[in-house]
């Protein structure tokens, strides 16, 4: 049996900064606003804002579960200004000046002001964001999943962001999908959910394909690669 490895991997990642742009700069809410009218017609035009804007540069970017995605998203903080830690089960310093500054969960959780979950799903870290981790967490900060949906407590998060602890979330997995009608992340305004097309662009697709394709010429060639065992 083989594998697909990393034909997704910058484009989860571009996907995982989008999200977190749209929590910072709501660049769709303030389009909303401007095609409603709601710009040209507020007291003061020169100066109109509806949502708060936050600037990236200077803030702590955690990320939990650092592989080939993790690494990605990290590079890509980096280049904002923002400071890059990393929780990882197998790795408990940094290694070099690329490397994030590895912390424990809980210090991740605690001084973190937007966390990046991209672990694999097992039962190691099946709901490892409940209740309890939500506590722990700084008041007001951003939450990005672009990893799998029961890596959280959705119900738990769901009561985060309509409390504020959790400021915004940007979701693109959930732990059913599609999602039901009743699901509690739906009606949220504090939380945009995307139907998990992160590693869909069309670059992503065409390099699944080539390799799904050389997998199987090296595999008649008696030569297999990518070979999960």
């Amino acid at each position: 049996m083989t594998n697909v490895p990393s034909y997704s991997t910058q484009a989860v990642a571009q996907h995982t900064i989008a999200l977190l742009l749209e929590a910072t700069n709501h660049a769709g809410i303030y389009d909303r606003k401007v095609q409603e009218g709601k710009w040209v017609s507020s007291s003061d035009p020169t100066f109109y804002i509806d949502q708060p804007l936050m600037e990236l540069h200077g803030k702590t970017l955690g990320i939990i579960g650092y592989g080939s995605i993790g690494k990605e998203v990290g590079h890509i903080a980096r280049a904002f200004g923002m400071k890059v830690q990393a929780y990882h089960p197998r790795k408990t310093a940094q290694e070099s000046e690329r490397e994030p500054t590895y912390v424990s969960l809980d210090q991740l959780l605690a001084s973190s002001d937007i966390i990046s979950l991209h672990a694999p799903l097992n039962e190691q870290t099946r709901g490892m964001i409940s209740a309890k981790e939500f506590e722990q967490m700084k008041e007001g900060v951003i939450l990005l999943n672009t990893s799998r949906g029961a890596l959280t407590d959705e119900y738990a998060l769901s009561a985060s962001l309509r409390s504020g602890k959790v400021a915004f979330a940007g979701i693109d997995v959930l732990s059913e999908e599609p999602m039901r009608e009743n699901h509690p992340l739906l009606g949220i305004p504090n939380c945009i959910i995307t139907p998990h097309v992160a590693w869909a662009p069309v670059e992503s697709r065409e390099r699944l394909i080539r390799i799904a394709c050389e997998n199987i010429r090296k595999f008649l060639e008696g030569q297999p690669q990518n070979v999960v065992s």
